[in-house]
């Protein structure tokens, strides 16, 4: 079958196409098309790129089961909207007649996190640990995956958590209380809890934590944190406690993960998991580790997609949205670099994830003491915000101590200490540390410019942010990497 996944109707929307081989054709996200940050609906322009694929769609996979959803959205009291009960009824509602006698399926909301881990991994059997917010009603889940003789994805469930305690609703309401947007803003709370102390986090865990090992809190954290036990903390100090206590609660879930012995193959998916700071410690539990690209709740619409295939898909990489077409511009990039220190790229297939890795770029010189400022000024952003680098993957560890039992470093998902943080100030957090992107040779367009770019500067890396207007989402077609142009007044080429 020609499978369409879907994840929408919360937030995040996206659409993923499998074709029958298993290839991965076509995966992105609705915002980048609405122009809406965190659009949860489709909408037709995300459609007709998802089905410009010379195929048709003959199976339709939704990412989560409606009427379990709704059953815990009652239960936590936000009542039942009861035009969403079934999967035919949010299918109806998202994809308003245009896939009206398809056949469709739907699958739980942590099983569809768990398959888009698995099934897009290198591996043939892997422990899978899930940390979001909310499924239907689990909130963190540990499974044991493998492949049987047929090459089905199998998956079994070793232990899971559920609503309401919740990792992710934690950092979201940490999020809130420190002036930012959550489910949305959980990575500048990241950002920011390098500016402060983290000594109050035990007594964050005494007033909020009921059991840290079977991850239960005292208190609903869904609407919030009862903050009057922090009075008189910054915000800094907030964000940093919570973070060193984020931290170990993690860092309890994949110690009960490892100690199952399914596998020391650790694929983790879920929300939580694009929290880099908190990923350099994985290597300490599992040998080795892999989380695709998009964990959330977008990433989901390949999960689906993925469980109604069943077995293994073709991963190659993130670039699968929308396509610029036409060569990578290395020449007018290297030039305008040299020339001005600052540049954007929209060029290629758009990343499928929350972060651009170079296809949908501000790249810029690192050297520069700065060029972080000008590069903040220009996207209007936090000046405490850190940028990560993008860097030739056979000189990374000349430049940074690289954490261990990564299968890859290609996505961003995990920071590393700089250590010449002096000479390249413009990629180095308060802390030291860097959110580092490594490129094999790949043959891929950004490898090809920090090759020539190395070759004319003898530096293997830039920093490399995501090109959007502020409030939006990444730059998706040249008609937006035109209106960032006339905004910003920064070349964009394609």
């Amino acid at each position: 079958m020609n499978i369409l996944g879907i994840s929408a109707g919360y937030h995040d929307a996206a659409a993923t196409v499998i074709s029958s081989r298993g290839d991965i054709v076509f995966a992105a996200h609705a915002e980048r098309y609405s122009k809406k940050k965190n659009d949860a609906d489709i909408n037709l322009g995300l459609i007709r790129d998802a089905c410009d694929q010379n195929f048709d769609v003959d199976h339709i996979a939704y990412y989560e089961t409606p009427w379990k959803k709704q059953l815990r959205q009652w239960y936590s009291g936000q009542g039942i909207e009861w035009n969403k009960l079934t999967t035919q009824q949010v299918l109806k509602q998202q994809l308003r007649g245009w896939f009206s006698y398809t056949p469709y399926s739907c699958h739980s909301h942590h099983l569809s996190h768990a398959a888009g881990g698995f099934q897009t991994s290198p591996y043939d059997r892997a422990t899978v640990v899930v940390i979001d917010a909310i499924g239907e009603w689990d909130t963190i889940s540990i499974w044991g995956a493998e492949y049987d003789k047929r090459g089905q994805a199998r998956y079994r469930r070793l232990w899971s958590q559920r609503y309401p305690h919740s990792l992710g609703l934690f950092y979201s309401a940490i999020t809130q209380r420190v002036g930012l947007h959550p489910l949305d803003e959980e990575y500048i709370t990241m950002g920011m809890s390098a500016y402060g102390d983290d000594h109050y986090n035990h007594v964050m865990e005494s007033v909020l934590i009921r059991d840290p090992y079977e991850i239960e809190f005292g208190q609903n954290l869904h609407t919030g944190v009862t903050d009057d036990f922090m009075g008189g903390l910054s915000n800094e100090d907030i964000a940093a406690s919570a973070q060193r206590l984020l931290e170990r609660l993690i860092g309890n879930v994949m110690r009960r993960a490892r100690d199952f012995g399914w596998s020391t193959n650790l694929v983790y998916q879920g929300g939580v998991a694009l929290n880099c700071l908190a990923n350099r410690t994985l290597g300490e539990y599992f040998d080795n580790i892999w989380i695709m690209p998009c964990p959330g709740d977008a990433g989901s619409s390949l999960g689906a997609a993925a469980l109604a295939y069943g077995k293994r898909l073709h991963w190659h990489n993130a670039y699968l949205g929308h396509n610029i077409s036409g060569p990578y511009p290395v020449g007018d990039l290297v030039r305008s670099l040299l020339d001005t220190g600052i540049v954007g790229v929209a060029s290629g297939k758009a990343e499928f994830g929350p972060r651009a890795l170079g296809n949908r770029s501000l790249l810029a010189d690192p050297r520069g003491k700065e060029i972080k400022d000008r590069v903040n000024e220009i996207k209007r952003r936090q000046k405490f915000r850190p940028f990560a680098p993008v860097v030739l993957a056979e000189l990374a560890g000349n430049y940074f101590d690289m954490p261990s039992g990564w299968h890859t470093h290609d996505y961003m998902q995990s920071i590393a200490r700089c250590r010449s943080p002096d000479l390249y100030p413009a990629i180095c957090h308060v802390d030291g540390t860097s959110r580092v992107q490594t490129v094999a040779k790949d043959g891929s367009g950004i490898r090809q410019l920090l090759e020539a770019w190395y070759a004319k500067t003898g530096c293997p890396m830039l920093l490399n942010t995501s090109l959007n207007i502020r409030g939006e989402p990444m730059v998706n077609d040249r008609a937006d990497a035109d209106r960032f142009e006339t905004r910003y007044n920064v070349k964009v080429y394609s």
